[in-house]
């Protein structure tokens, strides 16, 4: 009986995953055959997913469908292929498609509810919530916090250059970036770029350190949302948790004993809590926000805001490394700027039109998030290919593929800040070029990172020349289990003063 049983379950389970392993055929979608356990992702152990990801497009691409079929383990995927379609998945039909289907658990792990990863209602009411922070008027304010810690950045860099030494320079751009992140969130002084062991550089390295277990785990969460929020799985450190939770506990507690306000994420965090009237008029109908909701959103902020920005600047510093003659007209743009105004100003750094070229081509040729999910909220009618995308099933658009694309991007792996002037953009479809994603729920920072990186390049490039190491690999060697496109063994350059 018992064997008869055994068998029984091997019989199910193999008609299950073959059912499962069907699904595009018996839909008369082109598919990449699949194999278990990891369906599509073959490698991914070995090769970081953009990678993955690009192989499928660049195979599926030519089939003339707007979408093509992969797996994720057992979990059919629709892999975006047509640009047209792209559109429709993100502004268009946006309503079938509002949610990014990655898993969060506000009981159990209260920090993984934040604005990335929350759905529905929850979602579009926090995203209104969180706008009165990123408007231009904001990041004006902002600003001088981000002229003053980049002269401490200047600092810092010169000790270094005066040794003569090789300097890492991913290191020093994300210190850079988590002491502006920390002003601008927490309003502290986090004084990484003094001190590397800083607590806030020691969590925000903790929070984006992937283990092969934790890289599978949290793959295996997305992939089985359903069984993981039953099981109560986490996905974040309980250490780096605990750390969130204080630092915003004790800075609120702070901040309203002394009556203090800086005009920064936290203050608006405040007043939401205590329902406080904001810029918005309507924002009295959005309802408070409690402790929790603060510190998974000023985890999001703190984590995507130091990690992206200094990843951007790090891949552009490595490709004006090595294009001499690029890195001369960057700085030539930068010179006649200042010049013009006299300082580092907020306008000053809007009209750096050449840094702005060279920003975008580092985010075409290394997206920071290389692959971009949504998830069916209804099902969706595909009208041209007479398929349906079922409810809670997953969309996947591989932005790295098709930045890497020539029919849209030619000579893709040539650093060409030029592709973005503005008689090339206008003819470019705007889902070529998708950074921060599209539509409603593109990224809310983007304002933000971008200032974070024209400010950081512009003081580098006035103070500095910067030629490669040998320590630096060409091209760069990309790590397999990370969630943002990073290079492995950080970024060595020669830095000389000017």
């Amino acid at each position: 009986m018992i064997v008869y049983l055994i068998l029984l379950a091997v019989a199910l389970g193999f008609f299950w995953f073959r059912g499962k392993y069907s699904y595009w055929k018996e839909r008369n979608v082109p598919f990449v055959e699949p194999s278990f356990p990891f369906g599509s992702l073959k490698g991914m152990n070995k090769r970081h997913l953009a990678m993955l990801a690009q192989d499928l497009y660049n195979e599926l691409k030519d089939s003339g469908k707007k979408f093509g079929g992969i797996w994720f383990f057992v979990n059919p995927v629709a892999l975006i292929l047509d640009l047209d379609f792209a559109k429709d998945v993100f502004v268009k039909d946006f309503q079938y498609f509002h949610d990014r289907g990655l898993y969060s658990n506000e009981k159990a792990d209260p920090i993984s509810a934040h604005l990335v990863t929350l759905e529905g209602s929850k979602w579009k009411n926090m995203r209104s919530k969180l706008t009165p922070t990123f408007t231009s008027g904001k990041m004006k304010m902002m600003f001088p916090t981000l002229v003053r810690v980049s002269d401490e950045f200047i600092e810092c860099l010169e000790c270094e250059a005066a040794k003569g030494v090789e300097v890492e320079m991913k290191d020093f751009l994300a210190r850079f970036t988590t002491d502006i992140i920390g002003n601008c969130a927490f309003g502290l002084e986090c004084n990484s770029l003094k001190n590397p062991d800083a607590d806030f550089r020691i969590m925000g390295r903790k929070a984006l350190s992937m283990t092969p277990m934790i890289f599978l785990r949290r793959m295996m969460a997305i992939t089985f949302k359903g069984l993981a929020r039953k099981l109560n799985v986490r996905t974040t450190d309980p250490e780096v948790a605990q750390f969130f939770i204080k630092a915003v506990e004790d800075t609120i507690d702070y901040r309203e004993k002394n009556n203090i306000q800086r005009n920064d994420f936290m203050d608006l965090m405040i007043k939401l809590k205590n329902s406080e009237p904001l810029e918005d008029a309507n924002s009295s109908q959005l309802g408070p926000i409690t402790i929790n909701e603060i510190v998974a959103q000023s985890f999001v902020f703190f984590v995507g805001g130091f990690e992206t920005s200094a990843t951007t600047m790090s891949y552009c510093l490595y490709e004006l490394a090595r294009n001499q003659e690029v890195q001369s007209r960057a700085r030539e743009n930068v010179l006649q700027i200042l010049q013009k105004h006299g300082s580092l100003t907020y306008e000053a750094v809007h009209e750096m039109r050449y840094i702005e070229n060279c920003i975008n081509e580092s985010l075409r040729m290394y997206p920071p998030l290389p692959n971009l999910l949504r998830e069916t909220t209804k099902d969706y009618h595909v009208p041209e290919m007479n398929v349906t995308l079922q409810k809670n099933y997953q969309v996947l658009l591989p932005v790295y593929a098709i930045h890497h694309d020539p029919r849209y991007h030619p000579d893709p792996e040539t650093f060409n800040p030029d592709r973005f002037n503005p008689d090339q953009s206008a003819n470019r479809h705007p889902m070529a070029f998708v950074p921060f994603g599209e539509g409603p729920r593109n990224c809310i920072g983007l304002r933000f990172g971008m200032m974070q990186a024209r400010v950081g390049l512009a003081v580098l490039l006035k103070n500095f020349r910067f030629r490669l190491s040998p320590k630096t690999p060409v091209p760069l060697k990309i790590v397999a289990n990370s969630s943002v496109l990073t290079s492995e063994g950080g970024l060595w350059l020669h830095i000389e003063r000017l």
